[in-house]
């Protein structure tokens, strides 16, 4: 029995660690050529490496237009196709909408809206060329709702949502198909910056209904659903997989609301 992913190009930006490491080790198990997109070059190499087979890093800064290029001219050099791409790469700042950096909004906005947007513009051209392909543009719960001290990092998960359901109408025609993923706090760098270990990640959520913070290989099994032919008439869908915190909210003082949630 041949792996989901068997024979597969896949491009997985923001590959080097997090959910986009988990996501490059479950493709590469399941039979895809992997390329590691990252501005972490160690982290990157040593990843493709300990991968194997015809796994590659490439560096990538995703907000810059010329790394895109000279990525897509290098997967289709070797291996002439791309047939997977996974826009993964993001970043966040916390702080309330009148502390909010200039800085800070041109760093989220390039890394987690252009990054995509770029892309998408350049992998989706070579998908469209060959008229197959399948992108997965990792959003967030966050991009469902507002949430206070995160309205820069929810403002362009939000454009994420869009700009998926645009290309899902542009690329369709070309057998192409765009989704987004929707994670709610993962146990990453960013979704777990003190390092918490055992039962105490799972501490702050006490109201997200299935009781605990999500792990890296959950977001990249949703990835490689996506991305795979099981899929293979649905685009232009979003995929929460946050445990049910987008499902809705829990009122503490009615019945069936979690044992010793307070207001």
């Amino acid at each position: 029995m041949t792996g989901r992913m068997q024979g597969k190009v896949a491009i997985v930006t923001g590959g080097a660690r997090g959910m986009g490491e988990a996501t490059c080790r479950l493709f590469a198990r399941e039979g895809a050529i992997v390329v590691v997109a990252d501005l972490l070059e160690a982290e990157g190499a040593a990843l493709a490496a300990d991968i194997g087979g015809d796994a590659m890093f490439a560096r990538l800064n995703v907000a810059e237009e010329g790394d895109w290029i000279a990525l897509v001219d290098a997967v289709l050099a070797r291996h002439g196709r791309v047939d997977a791409l996974v826009n993964n790469a993001g970043v966040a700042a916390f702080a309330p909408l009148e502390a909010l950096e200039v800085a800070d909004i041109d760093r989220v906005l390039a890394v987690n809206v252009k990054g995509p947007m770029l892309g998408l513009k350049h992998v989706g051209r070579a998908m469209r060329e060959a008229g197959r392909g399948a992108i997965v543009n990792i959003a967030s719960v966050d991009g469902f709702r507002g949430v206070n001290s995160l309205g820069l990092y929810s403002s362009s998960k939000w454009a994420v949502r869009g700009l998926t359901k645009t290309a899902a109408l542009e690329f369709g025609p070309h057998g192409v198909r765009v989704n987004s993923v929707h994670p709610g706090g993962v146990d990453t760098v960013m979704g777990n910056p003190q390092g918490q270990q055992g039962a105490e990640r799972n501490e702050s959520y006490g109201r997200v209904p299935l009781q605990r913070i999500g792990e890296p290989e959950e977001i990249a099994a949703a990835s490689l659903f996506l991305c795979s032919d099981e899929a293979s008439y649905i685009s232009g869908a979003e995929l929460a997989v946050d445990g049910g915190w987008a499902a809705g909210y829990y009122h503490h003082f009615l019945p069936g609301a979690p044992a010793g949630l307070s207001a």
